[in-house]
């Protein structure tokens, strides 16, 4: 599914109604795209639509940020800096992965064999001032997601 995001309002209002379309049960969302494409802002639009009123930043140093809005772990990894998979081993990345977590990963392909499969591929990247975003179901629950963004 393709979708063109005009500005950083639209970026933050998809990543708002993406947080409405999540299931209540484990979700995981993979975010592609070069430095600066809006995968930080796409979460902060997420998080502030599931309550979150704190500053949103990319955990970039930190590889991870907890947030726990509505009884619900959110999690937002950035591996951008990760230099060898298996350092996610020693981040004890299956305690991120309950049962009812969301979980969001900038840079999963560092996580290379490591991660799990997301539930969504969300893809940014530029085209001059906006952005084209190319959504991608992988699993029945991330079809869910897209079919309701398609109405």
């Amino acid at each position: 599914m393709q979708l063109f995001l005009e500005n950083e309002s639209d970026t933050l209002k998809l990543g708002a109604h993406i947080a409405q379309l999540c299931p209540p049960q484990q979700f995981t969302i993979h975010l592609e795209g070069d430095l600066g494409a809006g995968k930080t802002t796409f979460t902060r639009g997420l998080l502030r639509a599931l309550g979150h009123t704190g500053n949103v930043k990319s955990p970039t140093y930190t590889l991870v940020e907890q947030y726990l809005l509505s009884d619900r772990p959110i999690f937002h990894f950035d591996l951008y800096r990760l230099i060898d998979p298996e350092e996610l081993d020693y981040l004890g990345l299956d305690d991120y992965l309950s049962h009812n977590s969301l979980c969001i990963i900038e840079w999963a392909s560092q996580g290379g064999s490591f991660l799990p499969d997301p539930d969504l591929i969300i893809t940014l990247s530029y085209n001059n001032h906006s952005r084209d975003t190319e959504l991608t179901a992988v699993s029945p629950q991330g079809r869910i997601v897209c079919d309701a963004l398609q109405q």
